[in-house]
């Protein structure tokens, strides 16, 4: 069974270089399958930079994450957390 999130990103570069380098690496940190999107756009793959990077979110977008695994609603928790901080206070 998948879990899914809306979240509304916060950093002021929106989902780029550094915020983007965290989020891929805590996507890949968890035990499953993620995938991230705009809420009525196709989904990509969370745990690759260049699949994320080309979804060109902005700050303030809305982003809609979607998981499947056993570690879903861990996974969720860590990429929103990215999502919602502000980048010069990530310790990517």
């Amino acid at each position: 069974m998948s879990t899914e999130r809306t979240v509304t990103v916060v950093p002021e570069d929106g989902l780029h270089a550094r915020p983007a380098a965290a989020f891929v690496e805590a996507a890949n940190e968890h035990d499953a399958d993620v995938e991230v999107g705009t809420p009525d756009g196709d989904l990509v793959a969370a745990g690759s930079m260049i699949a994320v990077t080309s979804l060109g979110v902005a700050e303030g977008d809305d982003v809609r994450l979607v998981a499947d695994g056993d570690d879903a609603d861990a996974a969720l928790d860590a990429l929103a957390a990215i999502l919602t901080t502000p980048e010069d206070e990530l310790d990517a």
